[in-house]
């Protein structure tokens, strides 16, 4: 054992070198290493070795390109200037093919593997370059609110605060006689708090989304009655009547298919009205008459730029096998699934409505232009009724992935290397081989670039860069079809950037199955295997990187067994929410609110470059009558803004920002006292041209938009530029916002928390006590995030910090607050895993849990409006039962804040003990990405969940 550790040792200071590492290959190093390391699997005493063997053999993996013509975006958009400085000005200026140069000059560059993991383990970091990126001066840290633009400028924002002006002579309003100025006193009965873990009555006002089918078609194809319930009881009818559902949709579909080929979506209306009621109730929005078939249709045109042309969109590809009939064991196993309470987020109408969908979709401009739906933005999605639990890793996948990728050199006449996708190639044709699956991305918010059969159920997948960019890739969303049942098909995703990701540590790719949802599942689930996320040996050149040390891309891979013969799937890093599903959710809200009740406006920011609407909603409650007393509450009170979806990738937060709108468009009487106290000013979606595009953090000006709040554009950063001005309008009226937050999502840590603002907390990082003590600040800051904790099952009060850098000083949070001067100034942070502590302790987090936490933050409004107001505003105790007053008005910093590094993300915490595959104790250098992480004793109580999730395999 000592003999063969030291003779490794040897081999790993000698291949340190690029002549060492020549060497190592030219003697046929690589397959006697290998041949050696895999002998040793056996014996668990000898990880040590093979973790080293791993460690030597990636060194000495050959660094390749990857296999694009560029690592630009297949897609360009002409930009209106080009920026003199920044990453779109370089990736201009870079001569040609530079960015598919590999850089080999740095010598040392393959020895950053070694030290990857204890980088990214905040406790190893060196306390002084932790403080780097902390302001540390107290003048630049002090807000100062800055005019930036004059009063003559800002005014024309003046038409989108209308509610400023308005006299309300012309509206019906609830009341004509003036009324004292009080709450009134009564019991109003029990509020339900929007809460995904408790079970709440079902109502018919409950929400209703996606796809609800009939229990029973009626021998005479008479709808059956709506159960009074609603979706609450609909549900677990469904699950619990498998056998009665799934004969009649299964029939019926398979008639439509064999008379009907591929349909375009502007006929939808006509041709599916007569059979509506036979298969749906066109409500809940699955469509089971719209089926295409896989088979060549000639007679049918082909999908190209025809949605502004032709007025036409397709649906994708739908397999000829109909809908399965599922037997009787499927039926008990669904049966037996455990139902997920409901969640009561808002009593308002179905947001989802396929036919309205595709009329948005017409309307939405892409730059490839698509043509396509995907089929689950169609159909819509509804939480399934299972609980998800954190996925446990298992031993020694890590390894055996990387293992199977050195096979590719060794064996290099096993791999197929066929390509069978491609958007570079516009000639280039699907393969027709039986045994191959097919991938599609040309849809809204699709990104997909490139496929490669690597072996028979081995694929290399490749994500498009960010428009006007060559990098950020991370977010996916792709269809497969073509799969047979029982094969276990590895997906590699091979250019990811990020260092580290939730992959390692739990999280599954979401995948949607289109047989499910005709089966009456329409929901997104976590799926795959063997999950794992490493360094792998493609890269790009330091000059491509603008200067960057880290030029090696990394690889999610994960297996899936479809549970569907010639099925249509779609995969997606979170759940998807395109630009045309918010525009949709806007109208149906829009056209179903009382007026009498709510003040809802829905106006245009402005255009974005590709020429979108940014839309900008106004909520609050319709003042009681149009009398002075009532008009000068309505105009007094208070505004809230909120903005999401800056980043596209980041779909949490458009669905933690519908959990918002609905909650404050609903019925209830916490809602209506919530919009008679505040104003809400929202943004939904920042970044509407990301979004469609797919890309993962830019918009079309190939930067990241929250980087540009200190001096945005009006050309190129138009809904920034706008969104400021809104919020320098308000402060030049003395209107100033009591609460700003900005939804983001979380690629690297757990749960959901908050960042803010603080000089208090900041000058304390610095280990400066004595000007720390100095300082007198209001603790305010802190009361939201601590209202949340209490009453969001999913946010955690001790991930937030409230540490101010100098890398985020041009981002939402930080210019809001120092410029505009809005002291509780937020980001609000979702995690795209799941949780770690509270309810949630070890589920995967869901769109019932975001919706939720949208709700919450509501619920949190209204109690901080009761903790800060200056005027008496006493409640009726009921609306607000939050048991023995938890948050006190004056918070104290009992703990340090949580210090964050690296863009809008803390650095990663949770390290990966690959070490802890062995007994023996390793080398620092082994603790890198070539073993396996062993779960810590709490780690394993979390995967042991009580509640075990119903697998469609």
């Amino acid at each position: 054992m000592l003999i063969r550790k030291g003779i490794l040792q040897s081999l790993k200071s000698v291949t340190n070198i690029k002549l060492g590492r020549k060497a190592f290959i030219d003697a046929n190093g690589m397959k006697i290493l290998y041949n050696t390391s895999q002998e040793c699997l056996a014996v668990r005493t000898l990880d040590p070795l093979v973790n080293t063997s791993s460690l030597i053999m990636r060194k000495c993996f050959p660094k390749n390109r990857l296999p694009l013509p560029t690592i630009k975006s297949s897609f360009h958009f002409q930009l209106p200037i080009i920026p003199v400085t920044g990453p779109v000005a370089q990736l201009y200026s870079l001569p040609p093919e530079v960015d598919d140069v590999v850089d080999e000059s740095d010598d040392n560059d393959d020895i950053d593997l070694e030290v990857e993991n204890e980088l990214e383990n905040e406790d190893d970091l060196d306390q002084s370059f932790k403080n780097d990126d902390i302001e540390t001066d107290i003048n630049k840290l002090r807000p100062q609110q800055v005019p930036g633009r004059t009063i003559e400028e800002l005014k024309m924002y003046e038409h989108l605060f209308p509610e400023l002006v308005d006299d309300f002579q012309d509206y019906e309003l609830i009341s004509k006689e003036p009324k004292p100025f009080v709450f009134e006193g009564k019991a109003r009965g029990p509020i339900v708090v929007p809460t995904a873990g408790e079970e709440v009555p079902g109502n018919s006002g409950s929400v209703k989304k996606g796809v609800v089918m009939k229990e029973r078609a009626s021998p005479k194809g008479e709808e059956a009655k709506e159960d009074p319930k609603g979706h609450d009881r609909t549900l677990p009818q469904q699950l619990g009547g498998q056998s009665r559902v799934a004969p009649s949709a299964h029939s019926f579909n398979n008639d439509l298919v064999k008379a009907l080929d591929r349909i375009t979506l502007q006929n939808v209306p006509s041709q599916v009205a007569s059979g509506l009621n036979a298969g749906m109730r066109k409500d809940f929005g699955l469509p089971l008459t719209v089926l295409s078939c896989t088979k060549a249709c000639p007679h049918v045109a082909k999908c190209g730029s025809t949605l502004f042309e032709g007025r036409t969109v397709h649906l994708g590809k739908l397999c000829c096998t109909g809908v399965e009939t599922e037997d009787d064991e499927d039926t008990e196993s669904h049966s037996s699934t455990e139902q997920a309470p409901s969640v009561e987020a808002s009593d308002g109408p179905t947001l989802h409505d396929p036919d309205l969908y595709i009329e948005i979709v017409k309307n939405t401009k892409s730059v490839p232009e698509y043509s396509e739906v995907a089929y689950p933005d169609y159909f819509g999605h509804i939480p399934p009724p299972f609980k998800e639990p954190i996925l446990e890793r298992p031993y020694g996948v890590q390894r055996t992935k990387i293992a199977q990728d050195i096979e590719r050199l060794i064996h290099q006449n096993d791999i197929i290397d066929r390509v069978v996708y491609d958007l570079d190639n516009p000639t280039y044709t699907t393969p027709e081989e039986g045994d191959t699956l097919k991938f599609n991305s040309k849809f809204e918010s699709g990104n997909l670039r490139k496929v490669i059969q690597i072996r028979k159920s081995e694929y290399d997948l490749i994500l498009n860069s960010d428009i006007n960019s060559n990098h950020y890739h991370q977010w996916f969303y792709f269809e497969v079809s073509g799969m047979r049942p029982g094969v276990a098909y590895r997906f590699n995703i091979i250019n990811c950037e990020k260092s580290n990701s939730q992959f390692n540590y739990g999280m599954q790719p979401l995948m949607y199955s289109v047989q499910e949802a005709l089966n009456a599942r329409p929901w997104w689930i976590r799926m795959g295997t063997d999950i794992c996320y490493y360094k792998n040996h493609f890269s790009r050149s330091s000059v491509a990187a603008g200067g960057q040390k880290g030029k090696s891309y990394y690889t999610i891979t994960f297996t899936v067994n479809f549970p569907h013969k010639d099925d249509v799937c779609y995969f997606a890093y979170h759940y998807p929410y395109t630009y045309s599903t918010l525009q949709m959710h806007l109208q149906k809200l829009e056209s179903a609110h009382n007026p009498q009740q709510i003040y809802f406006r829905k106006d245009v920011l402005c255009e974005t470059l590709s020429g979108n609407i940014c839309p900008l909603v106004t909520i609050t409650a319709m003042p009681e009558s149009n009398y002075y007393e009532h008009i000068c509450q309505f105009r007094t009170r208070p505004y809230i803004f909120l903005s999401a979806r800056v980043h596209p990738g980041e779909t949490n937060a458009s669905w933690v920002m519908k959990g918002t709108l609905e909650y404050l468009m609903s019925n209830s009487p916490t809602a209506q006292s919530l919009r008679e106290s505040y104003i809400f000013k929202i943004v939904p979606m920042l970044n509407p041209d990301g979004v469609i595009n797919g890309n993962h953090r830019c918009s079309l000006s190939g930067e990241d938009l929250n980087r540009q709040w200190q001096s945005p554009n009006p050309e190129l950063h138009p809904t920034i530029y706008h969104a400021k001005g809104l919020l320098q309008y308000l402060a030049a009226v003395k209107r100033l916002p009591l609460v700003y937050c900005d939804y983001h999502g979380h690629s690297r840590k757990k749960n959901v928390f908050m960042y803010g603002c603080s000089i208090k907390e900041t000058v304390w990082h610095t280990h400066d006590n004595s000007a720390s003590c100095d300082i007198v600040e209001d603790m305010g800051y802190r009361t939201l995030p601590k209202i949340l904790s209490h009453i969001a099952p999913a946010f955690c009060m001790s991930s937030c910090s409230f540490v101010v850098e100098k890398s985020k000083e041009s981002t939402a949070r930080v210019v809001v607050w120092r410029e505009i001067g809005v002291q509780r100034s937020y980001t609000m942070e979702s995690t795209l895993c799941g949780c770690d502590q509270g309810r949630y302790k070890g589920l995967q987090i869901g769109t019932r849990e975001l919706e939720e936490m949208g709700a919450k933050f509501c619920v949190g409004l209204l109690r901080l409006k009761r903790l800060t107001s200056s005027l008496e505003y006493n409640l009726p105790s009921n609306l607000l039962d939050f048991e023995n007053d938890l948050i006190e008005s004056s918070c104290k910093v009992t703990s340090p804040t949580t210090y964050v590094l690296d863009e809008d993300e803390p650095r990663f915490l949770e390290e990966v003990d690959y070490s802890a595959e062995s007994n023996d104790e390793l080398d620092v250098e082994l603790a890198e990405n070539t073993g396996d992480y062993e779960p810590s004793a709490q780690e394993e109580a979390l995967s042991d969940s009580e509640v075990s999730r119903t697998h469609l395999i």
